[in-house]
């Protein structure tokens, strides 16, 4: 007489658990990614230690009396943001070069920030080499 084992191993491997955990997932970073950076400016910080592989168009400084200068000509605040509309051009490459004393207050820099942010400009942050 043969003995025969009531419980069978089934060859078939269910997807069901599968496919809930990869959707778990997906639905995770879905949220989490819309987190990551809600109102941040976009900007190009490049390390002190490397260059910038922007092409520079316009270079705006700010010195430590909060005077403006783009590409080396003095111009108020209130006329920058039009000079820097009239010297980008309509080319989506061109980027802008900020100079910025350090003892200038980050709020001066913001200014300018956001005048890039406004016009969809690239804005490259400057810093000097170690």
């Amino acid at each position: 007489m043969a003995i025969r084992s009531r419980n069978k191993v089934s060859p078939n491997f269910n997807m069901s658990s599968m496919t809930d955990i990869v959707f778990l997932l997906l639905i995770f970073f879905m949220l989490t990614s819309t987190l990551v950076s809600p109102n941040a400016l976009k900007l190009l910080l490049p390390s002190s230690s490397s260059k910038t592989l922007a092409p520079q168009t316009v270079s705006v400084s700010i010195t430590k009396n909060l005077e403006y200068y783009v590409d080396r000509e003095q111009v108020e605040f209130e006329f920058l943001e039009p000079i820097i509309k009239k010297k980008m051009g309509n080319n989506p490459e061109n980027s802008i070069i900020l100079h910025v004393d350090k003892q200038i207050a980050v709020e001066e820099a913001v200014k300018v920030m956001d005048i890039a942010s406004r016009n969809k400009y690239r804005m490259v942050l400057a810093t000097k080499p170690k």
